[in-house]
Order: C-alpha cells, then structure tokens, then sequence
C-alpha cells in the first residue's frame, strides 16, 4: 500500500494543484519512483489510497499496467483519513502481512529484502534522523523497538503490519502512530536500521534541493 491521501499543507502551494505524491524529483514523480521500486523487488499488486485532487492520481497511474504493476484504490473524501483510518479502511483489499509505505518519500531501500514472516504485528523500517527531525521516534536495541532510550531514529514510513495491529481500532480518522505506540509497549514491534539514501520531501525548499541534487548525481 501506498499512502497517497495526504493534504501536504507544508508544501504548499505547490499542492494546492497537485498531489503530493505527484511531484517530480529528476522529472519522476514521487509516487511513480516508489512504484518503480515495488516492482523491481517483485511487489508488483499495489494499493493507493488517495483524497486531495485523488483524480490525478488515478489519471496519471491508470491501472499500473505499464509499470508492470496491478494498481487498485482506496478513495478516501477531502481530507482523508489520516495514516491509520487510510489504513484500516483498505485492509480487506490487502494480503496479510501487508507493506506500507509513504507516498511522499524518496529512498533506495531494498524492498525485497523485507520478509513476510515476522514475530510480532509489526516490522518497521527506522532512518537516521534528518536536520528537521533531530529527535528521532524510535529506539532500537537490536531489533527491538522501543519508545524511550537513547540515540532515537526516525521512522522511515516503511513498514509491514499484520492486520491483527489494527484489531482495537475502528472505522474513521486516526494517526498511525499511537496504534505502533501499544504495539511496541506490547513488545509486539521490531525494526532495523536503513542507513541508506532516504529523503523526507516536506517542503518545497527540500523538494528544490534533492530535486538539484538528482540532477546532478541521479542513481
């Protein structure tokens, strides 16, 4: 799954006529180099949901055939659901564990080297913390996430759940992030360390530099 329902108040206004996930770094839109990537690691049936301006979205994917990908949507009303509500609202349209990702990040991570067998609800994906984000989300001792402790990293937005995460929750807008909360005080989180190129584009200064920077060493 790919979340791709997101307003994107910090860049506007360049989202005032355009989904996030549409803009474009080295000419290739966001959401289309995360699917690039979903299907060279060989997870070619992917799901979007979409919200604000979502009919671009699907007029600029279509059915993901010439990606090589089977596309499906989850259409969410203007101002969506949030991460978790998108989520939960899609889950009888996805497998069991199923990947997440964010629509508005660019990364080189390995997508296939992600496993589908798990001990706990969820596997998450951490980064070293960008200059915005000093502080981190996440500690990981091993691969064992943890709320508090020290030298924290920042949760990527790559992820596999279980379905069974999302157990206690109910239809409507929520944030992810406090449904991870109680599965990691339940010791039912791990995670691993990405120390690879990840970029966050949450604002339109950032989105002009990696976008100067792909130009000039695109990979």
């Amino acid at each position: 799954m790919i979340l791709a329902a997101g307003r994107g108040e910090r860049m506007r206004p360049l989202t005032d006529k355009l989904p996030k996930p549409l803009l474009k770094v080295g000419g290739v839109s966001l959401i289309e180099r995360l699917i690039q990537a979903l299907v060279s690691a060989g997870l070619g049936d992917i799901l979007v949901n979409h919200a604000h301006l979502g009919q671009q979205i699907l007029e600029t994917l279509g059915d993901g055939r010439r990606y090589g990908a089977n596309i499906v949507y989850s259409h969410e009303s203007e101002g969506g659901l949030e991460t978790g509500g998108g989520i939960f609202r899609a889950l009888d349209l996805l497998s069991d564990p199923f990947l997440v990702v964010n629509g508005d990040i660019l990364t080189d991570y390995p997508f296939d080297g992600l496993s589908a067998v798990m001990p706990g609800l969820a596997h998450i994906v951490l980064v070293d913390n960008p200059p915005h984000h000093p502080q981190g989300d996440f500690h990981l001792t091993g691969d064992h996430v943890a709320t508090q402790g020290p030298n924290k990293l920042t949760f990527s937005g790559i992820g596999v759940y279980r379905k069974a995460l999302f157990r206690d929750c109910s239809s409507g807008k929520f944030p992810l992030a406090p449904v991870l909360r109680t599965a990691i005080a339940a010791g039912e989180v791990t995670g691993e360390h990405y120390e690879g190129r990840w970029w966050d584009i949450g604002t339109p200064e950032r989105l002009a530099q990696l976008d100067g920077q792909w130009r000039s060493d695109p990979w």
